[in-house]
């Protein structure tokens, strides 16, 4: 706002300036142009040629008088003497035509200009400012956590879909902070869970353990029960510990999706859009491969993701020179293979690469969460697809299967 109410100032004061130096300028300019000279030379030419005149062809006579005698010099305006045909005449004139003329141009523009100025800016503060003003400090609020900030409804053009977009924000806040603290609730409901079942088999080992540290059983087929039932309550504390292990990983990645029929083009160009002009400016060459334009059965939003992690990943790990997506079509499933030079996983660790926070041996002094494959094969298994990875002739590759519709 204060910028706003300093730029109006400043503006203010420039219109004073200028309209203050035009006039003078324009008032210093009305002097003896000498323009009446010319036509009076002419006016007298005239009438010596035809022996009358047309005092309306000349602006800045004003007026044409014989000689009377004396009362040829009285008069209060500006006058010159001419002797035209032997006769005496008094030509009076003005120097004040033009300048006045061009006085009431210059005032009537500035006039024009300074009032649409001054409806822009009038505009801008009803549109723009004033309801800005309005909202400014929502996203602060919002930083804070504090999501029961009003936010004024604008019909302004400018913000009007800017305090609509700001609205949806806050209610994604509200809808994650409301996710975080369920899956918080069934996490700790879980663990609890999960504790007190754990504790079974683990006292029953416990107790089977101590009796056959004191030698309690004597017989060879007991103590190989005993054993046998040791193990089997290991199993179950592995199986409850690995439904743990799952449900952090369920917890992990929660991704709304929307899956239906889409065409592979707008998203290839989606992918092309953005990474084409950023891989020229750092020399990696990007090829985009021939490919038809198939139906798939997917979420477009999120198999763009897929994408964009794999070509990120082809940024981060390979050597800058290349960065290939090709295309296959087979058993009723479109291909996407996104492949790059430069270091390349052992060829052992391929199938590990897809686990949450497993990463390879080529990522050494890398930063990364090892979750980026993970997550694509999540979201490819979620749209009824599937990923691997392979090594061919020193590339790394890695291809989404996308399911045809």
């Amino acid at each position: 706002m204060k910028a706003f109410v300093r730029l109006c100032v400043a503006a203010a004061v420039c219109f004073v300036t200028v309209f203050i130096i035009g006039n003078i300028m324009l008032l210093r300019g009305s002097g003896d142009s000498g323009e009446y000279r010319v036509e009076a030379k002419r006016l007298c030419n005239e009438i010596e040629k035809i022996g009358s005149y047309d005092i309306t062809r000349y602006p800045h006579i004003t007026g044409l008088y014989e000689d009377t005698g004396d009362k040829l010099y009285v008069t209060n305006r500006h006058y010159l003497i001419i002797n035209a045909g032997g006769k005496l005449y008094r030509a009076e004139y003005t120097t004040e035509k033009n300048s006045g003329r061009a006085l009431i141009i210059f005032n009537v523009a500035f006039a024009a200009v300074f009032i649409i100025t001054t409806c822009v800016l009038v505009y801008l503060y009803r549109q723009l400012i004033r309801p800005f003003e309005k909202i400014k400090t929502v996203p602060t609020e919002l930083a804070r956590g504090n999501l029961a900030v009003p936010i004024s409804e604008e019909k302004s053009r400018m913000l009007g879909k800017f305090t609509w977009g700001i609205d949806m924000l806050r209610e994604s806040i509200e809808q994650g902070r409301e996710r975080e603290m369920k899956l918080r609730r069934d996490k700790r409901t879980l663990v609890l869970s999960l504790s007190h079942d754990i504790k079974t088999p683990l006292s029953a080992i416990k107790l089977s353990t101590a009796a056959l540290r004191k030698g309690l059983y004597k017989d060879k087929q007991k103590q190989d029960e005993v054993i046998e039932g040791i193990s089997q309550r290991a199993d179950e504390i592995e199986k409850l510990l690995k439904e743990l292990t799952e449900s952090g990983e369920e917890e992990l990645i929660s991704f709304d999706m929307k899956i239906g029929e889409e065409f592979l083009d707008p998203m290839i160009e989606r992918i092309k859009s953005r990474y084409l002009p950023r891989l020229e400016q750092t020399g990696t060459k990007f090829i985009i491969g021939k490919h038809t334009n198939p139906l798939l059965i997917c979420d477009t939003d999120r198999l763009c993701e897929c994408l964009q992690n794999l070509i990120e990943n082809a940024i981060k790990y390979g050597d800058g020179k290349l960065i290939e997506i090709s295309f296959s079509c087979e058993d009723g499933c479109e291909l996407i293979t996104v492949s790059n030079t430069g270091s390349t996983p052992a060829p052992h660790e391929l199938t590990g690469l897809f686990e949450s926070f497993k990463r390879g041996s080529n990522s050494d002094g890398i930063n990364g969460s090892g979750l980026g494959l993970y997550i694509c094969k999540r979201l490819m298994t979620s749209m009824k697809g599937d990923i691997f990875a392979d090594i061919k002739e020193n590339r790394f590759e890695a291809t989404l299967i996308a399911a045809l519709a």
